[in-house]
């Protein structure tokens, strides 16, 4: 009993001292090696190499297996040499374009596109805007009528959309806008444009069916 009645007092002194006071010495790290990583971070000065930057400096004449080798309007969606959105999806893309069916089959073309497009929206795009692509998707979904509802994505449906030019919507995949992020490392050059062949496929799929904004 007496033990029990000392430890008790112990442990009572010791939670006592740690009133979270300002002390000048470090402080008691268990597992060092998880604040404290052999790797170097952004911007960190390095002295292993010579001129001390841990960022290395891009080698001459290395070319980019993708944006080096993509033409620069396929690349931006721009229009080149001005700043003006293409209106429709460049038909150079378009025929680079293939997707695999379930039973082996490859799909070219247009029709290849709106199969790749379809299979990239499901994945990358409709947590948020819906499998409709009426903004109801599963993140706004779980979010109503919580501590904090998610602001309710765009509707894809919306008139403004429909007429916004292809070049606009693939920036928009490509650099994000508002609360959307950009998906640039995510998703590469020809699948962002196949999205865009889905999304122009889906909206004319619910043009009659009474969508609304």
């Amino acid at each position: 009993m007496n033990g029990r009645l000392t430890a008790a007092v112990a442990l009572g002194l010791s939670l006592a001292a740690c009133r979270g006071q300002v002390s000048e010495q470090p402080p008691i790290v268990i597992i060092r090696n998880m604040h404290a990583q052999q790797k170097y971070k952004p911007q960190e000065r390095s002295r292993y190499f010579q001129d001390g930057r841990t960022m290395r400096p891009i080698p001459a004449h290395t070319v980019s297996r993708e944006e080096g080798a993509i033409d620069p309007e396929f690349e931006s969606g721009l229009s080149a040499g001005t700043r003006n959105y293409l209106e429709r999806i460049p038909q150079g893309v378009i025929a680079q374009l293939r997707h695999r069916t379930n039973d082996g089959r490859w799909l070219e073309g247009g029709e290849g596109a709106v199969a790749r497009g379809r299979e990239r929206f499901n994945i990358y795009c409709t947590p948020c805007h819906g499998m409709a692509g009426d903004g109801a998707g599963i993140v706004w979904a779980r979010s109503v009528g919580g501590g904090y509802q998610y602001p309710r994505p765009a509707t894809l449906h919306d008139d403004r959309v429909r007429h916004l030019p292809d070049g606009q919507l693939y920036a928009t995949i490509r650099n994000g806008v508002r609360n959307m992020p950009g998906y640039a490392s995510q998703i590469p050059t020809h699948d962002r444009w196949a999205i865009v062949a889905y999304v122009r496929a889906l909206q004319l799929s619910q043009a009659n069916a009474g969508a609304t904004p």
